[in-house]
């Protein structure tokens, strides 16, 4: 059984016991995230639409962190212009416990 979440402004494919990295939630570590927005759900057959308008996926909160470092350099050729700025972008890392269907 797996379902398709949206959030963050991504889709996520997941299943039951799932470790992933979402966009910043802003939830404490062990607290309980619920997901409605839920795109499809696969438990045997595919429900897509209407079908899953009620549908839902609970989470734990694991952690929250930040990704690996992205150089971001900016130069003009022949005018000395450059600049170099850096960026981590946030994440929350989330198990996914239940697919209620």
């Amino acid at each position: 059984m797996y379902a398709i979440i949206a959030t963050g402004g991504k889709q996520y494919k997941v299943a039951e016991g799932d470790v992933i990295n979402v966009e910043k939630l802003n939830q404490e570590a062990g607290s309980t995230v619920t997901f409605d927005e839920v795109v499809v759900v696969n438990n045997g057959d595919l429900l897509v639409g209407d079908a899953v308008k009620n549908a839902s996926v609970q989470a734990t909160v694991v952690a929250e962190g930040k990704a690996k470092k992205v150089i971001v350099y900016k130069y003009k050729r022949k005018s000395g212009y450059h600049k170099k700025q850096g960026h981590r972008q946030p994440f929350t890392k989330v198990k996914i416990e239940k697919i209620n269907a």
